[in-house]
């Protein structure tokens, strides 16, 4: 009776722990992404996006445990020589596989929604990672749970977060976002991967370094973020308001815009120059619509998707066609075709849709 009643009790204690390392391994990190969404005054991110983000962290885990199980045998490299040279580059490039369809597909404007997904990624990746080895050691003390929940997890969400960042910075000007420039923010995740595998220092002073140092960075650079974006939004909204003024109240001819299609003229047929200035006015309207959608969303309002936007887009790909490819590169200078342009186009286009 008593071996009966031990036996119980030691398996309510090891149900207990296993309860617990699950809470320290995975609350930390999703503490950490709650409160970079909950920061986002302009909601660039949706919920539904987060938990999906997620789920692709854990199937980039499952692919990742896949790999290094397999290559740890075969390489004959020594754990520790695994863990830091050829898993951080395998884990890091798997994390960072969406976050660069993200980024190549317009679907990331900005470095605030760049470290959201980032986060989240590494989240999901945290969440199997740390039930794989809870599975493994079942028995292990508390301490571990510790280090793997407040260290390993946070830094998988803050370097994916910081290659995505990079990537995103380093595009801001730029009218699309270069391989150079995701390789710059990988190479920056791999480095710090590496680093914290190599266990410099005590892990539990590791654990605290990366609690202390990692989410404080994102957070700087998540509020600069946000300062710049409502300093773009202010003055890419009166530009793109004072132009399309000028096309609807006829002023445009004696502007520079004016005088290139002017110009145009001698190249194109005057019905493809009138389509050409027919696409601006309607790529103005929804870049409009777009900002002021932000702005309210900063101002505290939880604004509904646009009903006319499906029609503006139809409208823009029917020109499109008529205009031809020749005349959509001729017009491109004047699109404000940079990585933010196109992000918020795109995302109209994903909020028409999904009305």
């Amino acid at each position: 009776m008593r071996n009966s009643a031990e036996a119980d009790l030691s398996v309510d204690s090891q149900m207990t722990i296993m309860m617990l390392g699950v809470a320290l391994g995975f609350l930390p990190v999703l503490s950490f992404l709650g409160g970079l969404v909950y920061a986002d005054t302009f909601k660039l991110v949706r919920f539904r996006e987060v938990g999906l983000t997620i789920a692709v962290g854990c199937g980039a885990a499952f692919v990742a445990l896949f790999i290094n199980t397999t290559l740890v045998d075969r390489t004959g490299l020594s754990f520790a020589s695994y863990s830091r040279y050829l898993a951080p580059l395998i884990e890091e490039s798997l994390k960072a596989a969406y976050l660069i369809y993200l980024l190549r597909s317009n679907r990331v404007g900005f470095m605030v929604d760049a470290a959201i997904r980032g986060v989240a990624i590494g989240a999901g990746f945290a969440l199997v990672e740390n039930l794989y080895y809870l599975t493994m050691r079942p028995d292990a003390p508390v301490y571990l749970w510790v280090i793997r929940g407040f260290g390993t997890a946070i830094m998988h969400g803050g370097a994916t977060a910081m290659a995505g960042i990079i990537a995103r910075g380093m595009s801001e000007r730029a009218e699309f976002t270069r391989v150079r420039f995701i390789l710059s923010g990988l190479l920056a995740a791999i480095v710090l991967h590496s680093l914290f595998n190599h266990f410099f220092l005590a892990p539990m002073l590791s654990t605290l370094l990366v609690l202390a140092g990692v989410p404080l960075a994102v957070f700087a650079v998540f509020r600069r973020s946000e300062a710049a974006t409502r300093a773009w939004l202010g003055g890419g909204f009166d530009s793109d308001q004072e132009l399309l003024a000028m096309i609807t109240t006829g002023t445009l001819a004696d502007t520079r815009i004016g005088h290139y299609l002017e110009t145009m003229q001698n190249s194109f047929p005057a019905e493809i120059v009138a389509d050409m200035l027919c696409y601006l006015r309607v790529h103005l309207e929804l870049s409009i619509r777009a900002k002021g959608l932000l702005l309210m969303r900063d101002a505290g309002f939880d604004v509904p998707p646009d009903p006319e936007a499906a029609e503006h887009f139809a409208e823009l790909r029917y020109l499109e066609q008529s205009i031809g490819k020749t005349g959509m590169i001729a017009l491109n200078p004047f699109l404000g075709a940079r990585a933010k342009d196109l992000w918020q186009i795109t995302m109209l286009k994903r909020s028409a849709v999904r009305s």
